[in-house]
């Protein structure tokens, strides 16, 4: 009599205990909101600075520290494009791997290996100085899609650009 009491206790134990396992799990996911891991939002926290280091020196017209940036950007927007590295949705997957070709064409463009693409400013940003303007459009699509993944990879709250003001004609 004693051991099946001693059993049931146990049972109920061992229930209780994966109850509550699995229901704090269950709490993760649905706090998460679909945001990834940690090492998600460490990556979110990557872009985040790589792009703000772009838009300054290409704002300041720093030729040599733009294509520093930019291939700074090539080995974090190719693991989170790839999707294997870091638990995203695919949304942001997709953006990182359009973030990637125009990392690509910016840079090409940049070094001479590629004639820039004529691509129009995105609106509200403003003309990149010399010798950076033949760039302009490229280079802000490109800061716009960063700014798109930031939103999938730290769900929302992104940081706006610090672009410098611009002078009133």
């Amino acid at each position: 009599m004693k051991g099946k009491i001693a059993r049931s206790i146990a049972a109920v134990a061992v229930g209780s205990l994966l109850a509550v396992v699995s229901g704090g799990v269950a709490a993760a996911s649905v706090l998460d909101n679909g945001k990834g891991s940690s090492s998600t939002e460490a990556a979110g926290a990557q872009v985040l600075e790589l792009r703000d280091e772009l838009t300054k020196v290409a704002y300041a017209g720093d030729v040599q520290a733009t294509q520093r940036a930019l291939d700074d950007l090539d080995p974090l927007l190719t693991d989170i494009s790839a999707g294997q590295r870091y638990e995203i949705q695919a949304d942001a997957m997709e953006t990182a791997g359009t973030a990637q070709q125009w990392r690509t064409e910016t840079s090409d463009a940049l070094s001479g290996k590629a004639q820039p693409r004529q691509v129009p400013p995105v609106p509200g940003l403003p003309e990149l100085p010399d010798p950076l303007s033949m760039i302009t459009g490229l280079l802000q699509s490109l800061l716009t899609l960063l700014t798109d993944l930031l939103g999938g990879l730290l769900g929302g709250g992104v940081p706006e650009l610090p672009v410098p003001e611009v002078p009133a004609p």
